[in-house]
């Protein structure tokens, strides 16, 4: 056999493993996966839409705590931010407060093992949350934890979409100001978010936890909410049913907007009957081809009377839903086949017409700082646009 025919039978082998490995990986995820919501539940909210607000609280809470920290992060850097935040729960663990933190393996790669062994020896429990695993090394790589929860003595919750960083504070030059949006929780649902962790924490930890010790009934808030974890696939379901409920509006704000065919399929037939959408997307771009990636469902939109808004005030992280001005959702979910098909995630609906207007201002604003994106801008010829679209495209469910 020569040279060429060599290369030929090992890309053709690759391309096979490729196919097999993402097959069968997806349904061994689906054969375990439980569908899983709480009930309707009742809670008090702050809404942080601003990363150096978010963390002065959020690191005062830490520092204030006074049994137990239980953290969920997509990513942790490892940059001074991030050793401060390391540098708070070492000090709290020194205290005698029970700590765990749990970030992703390939998120949180950056996390090397001199600073997790800082953190065991100062008496921090730490894990590594979707570890890559034989038999579906591929599938099992992009299966990501893309969840950012944090629970402090079973009474404060946080969820949302800021992970840990410096440019989650405004200090990356291209990506500041960081748009974000992050819950700070009390109520009765904190317990539930609590149990949320566990589930994650007993299957990649050494330990399994009684989640019961560290779930103290707590008394109803203001606002109806719900909780809503998503994996393989669950998160499609959940928007197909949003979307078609609509009646008057729907508001999708996005760092990258990449749906299925079903949902681009369900939003054009939605536009087709008379509901008015509004889609809020980056300027710029914190990952390559992303952004190209989502022109082709934005032309489509545009082509059904949809509106399409660019964040330029810096870079548009948020994740959200409005329906109707009667209902939202805030969570870590984007709304891109990744997280609907391949990461764990979390949304928080509301049901609640006030807290739904209060949030509404903050949209407001991030229109305001928006400049609309037209069809004609999409149309214009350009190759090297062209090429990498192609290259998007292909890529899509990966991106």
């Amino acid at each position: 056999m020569n040279l060429p025919s060599i290369v030929i039978a090992l890309i053709l082998l690759i391309i096979v493993w490729f196919y097999l490995d993402i097959t069968f990986g997806r349904k061994k995820h689906l054969s375990f996966f439980q569908k899983r919501e709480t009930p309707i539940l009742y809670g008090n909210f702050d809404i942080f839409p601003h990363g150096k607000e978010l963390f002065a609280d959020y690191f005062h809470e830490l520092k204030n705590a006074a049994s137990h920290i239980h953290i969920l992060f997509y990513i942790v850097r490892d940059d001074q931010f991030s050793q401060q935040f390391f540098d708070i729960l070492k000090a709290k663990a020194k205290e005698g407060i029970e700590v765990r933190l749990l970030v992703d393996r390939i998120g949180s790669h950056k996390v090397k093992q001199p600073a997790i062994n800082e953190l065991r020896a100062a008496g921090v429990q730490f894990a590594f949350s979707n570890r890559i695993r034989l038999p579906f090394l591929f599938y099992s790589s992009q299966v990501r934890n893309h969840r950012k929860i944090s629970i402090i003595d079973g009474k404060i919750g946080y969820l949302g979409g800021f992970n840990v960083g410096k440019e989650y504070i405004d200090q990356d030059p291209k990506l500041s100001p960081w748009r974000d949006y992050h819950l700070k929780i009390t109520g009765e649902s904190v317990p539930y978010l609590q149990r949320e962790f566990f589930i994650d924490w007993n299957e990649y930890s050494s330990e399994t936890v009684n989640v019961e010790d560290f779930t103290p009934e707590q008394p109803k808030g203001k606002v109806p909410h719900q909780f809503v974890p998503t994996e393989a696939g669950f998160l499609e379901d959940k928007y197909l049913h949003l979307i078609r409920s609509a009646k008057k509006s729907i508001v999708i704000g996005s760092p990258y907007f990449i749906p299925s065919k079903k949902l681009i399929n369900e939003l054009i037939r939605t536009a087709k009957r008379g509901v008015k959408i509004t889609i809020v997307v980056p300027y710029i771009t914190d990952h390559m081809l992303v952004q190209e990636a989502s022109y082709r469902y934005l032309r489509l939109m545009l082509k059904e009377g949809a509106q399409v808004f660019q964040y330029k005030n810096g870079f548009y992280h948020a994740k959200s839903i409005i329906l109707d001005d009667t209902l939202c959702d805030i969570g870590s979910a984007n709304f891109d086949k990744r997280s609907l098909f391949l990461n764990k995630e979390i949304n928080c609906y509301f049901f609640d017409t006030a807290f739904v207007d209060r949030f509404k201002e903050v949209i407001h604003k991030d229109i305001l700082d928006s400049k609309p994106l037209r069809l004609e801008d999409l149309n214009k010829p350009n190759l090297f646009r062209a090429v990498k679209e192609g290259i998007a495209g292909a890529l899509s469910f990966f991106l």
